[in-house]
């Protein structure tokens, strides 16, 4: 049997989790092609863009998940161009979580208004919930 947490004990860790990352100079680049094996391997493709996360950057936790805060959150001009396919939540060059991203509604860890993004374009995270297993 896999383990079972309460609701109070998942929302506590997710906003442990928060904590630990912290909430001075985390960037989120959103970039092209699959997610590296795992947050300590290299980067992989091409930065399409880089947004600037605010300090209160998730809600506090409920239910077992956290949701992106002051959303949306917004880079006004993306860097390069191409199809976006993973995201990398960083605190300078240290990857703090990874991810897939889709279009809104696509069911990717990360939403964003476009997949396709060109030069200069505004792009718009729509969604990004961490969830706790356990429940």
């Amino acid at each position: 049997m896999a383990f079972q947490f309460s609701t109070a004990s998942r929302n506590a860790a997710l906003d442990a989790i928060e904590t630990a990352i912290g909430s001075t100079s985390l960037t989120l680049e959103i970039r092209t092609g699959a997610a590296p094996a795992n947050c300590a391997a290299a980067d992989s493709g091409t930065v399409l863009a880089t947004v600037s996360v605010p300090a209160d950057w998730l809600a506090a936790a409920s239910g077992g998940s956290k949701a992106i805060a002051g959303g949306p959150w917004t880079d006004t001009a993306a860097d390069a161009a191409g199809n976006a396919g993973h995201f990398r939540l960083k605190q300078g060059a240290t990857c703090h979580i990874q991810g897939t991203v889709t279009a809104t509604g696509g069911g990717g860890d990360l939403t964003v208004d476009n997949v396709s993004i060109g030069v200069g374009q505004l792009v718009s995270i729509t969604g990004f919930t961490l969830t706790a297993g356990g429940a």
